[in-house]
């Protein structure tokens, strides 16, 4: 799924965040299979989170049109049993849904798990009690995926959550990720000037005041209102979720012409 989501994005941000039927269906139809039609290719989009809208002229991609303000985002971080998700598992959760500057919800859990490293206890502070009676990974997972519903997802290091999370649903039989990702290191390093850009070194650099971290929960509650910072550091040309995708992704020129820089 990941290939149908990079194309409709390239097409919609070519043709002005719109697509005719046509367009979509030229494009879907690559992806389709026997059980698959293009209507039910569309309804998997949704579910998986991407944010594409049928109405009476065709498809439009709403992030391109959406006021980054108004945005719902769903800042995630997990503590995992090891870096690689074909043979380790998530051991806990934390995500935080901002919108319009304002925290509106939240879900942390535990994940169930028998196998604990005594360097992940070590970093983390987790021990194999806090494990035992948890709910079950798929429990989880599936909270966690209604939870994200179509809000842009976030991360420090997103590609890492993502990665996994992706990895983990799609083992679970929840499908893929077709959220938008959003990396706030990336928008850090292009609107923060810092010597670093770890989130516990921006913890204390500007003052968040998190106190725990390496723990899921405070971990995403302080990547949270680092995206607030993040916002009010932003060149004026952002107004649109897209815009921010494309800021948060851009060259080094681009970056040096930002004029929003604090130290």
């Amino acid at each position: 799924m990941q290939k149908v989501y990079e194309e409709l994005t390239s097409a919609f941000r070519r043709n002005q965040g719109r697509l005719s039927p046509a367009s979509y269906e030229r494009i879907v139809t690559k992806y389709t299979t026997l059980f698959e039609d293009s209507e039910t290719l569309f309804l998997l989009l949704q579910a998986s989170g991407y944010p594409i809208v049928e109405d009476e002229n065709g498809f439009y991609l709403e992030t391109y049109f959406k006021p980054y303000d108004e945005q719902r985002y769903c800042v995630i971080d997990i503590e995992t049993n090891g870096s690689k998700p074909e043979s380790a598992q998530v051991i806990e959760v934390g995500a935080v849904m901002v919108q319009n500057g304002e925290i509106i919800d939240h879900y942390e859990s535990f994940v169930e798990c028998t196998f604990l490293p005594e360097y992940i206890s070590k970093i983390t502070g987790i021990v194999p009690e806090d494990l035992i009676d948890a709910p079950s990974r798929l429990t989880v997972l599936s909270q966690l995926r209604l939870f994200l519903d179509d809000a842009v997802f976030v991360a420090h290091n997103a590609n890492f959550d993502y990665g996994f999370l992706n990895h983990s649903f799609d083992r679970f039989g929840l499908g893929s990720i077709g959220n938008q990702k959003l990396c706030s290191i990336d928008l850090a390093r292009r609107t923060i000037e810092s010597e670093r850009y770890g989130l516990a070194h921006l913890n204390e650099f500007l003052e968040i005041g998190t106190p725990v971290h390496h723990r899921a929960y405070s971990d995403a509650l302080t990547t949270a209102k680092l995206l607030a910072i993040i916002f009010k550091n932003l060149p004026e040309s952002i107004k649109t979720t897209d815009d921010l995708l494309r800021f948060s992704i851009s060259s080094r020129k681009e970056r040096t012409q930002n004029k929003a820089l604090i130290s």
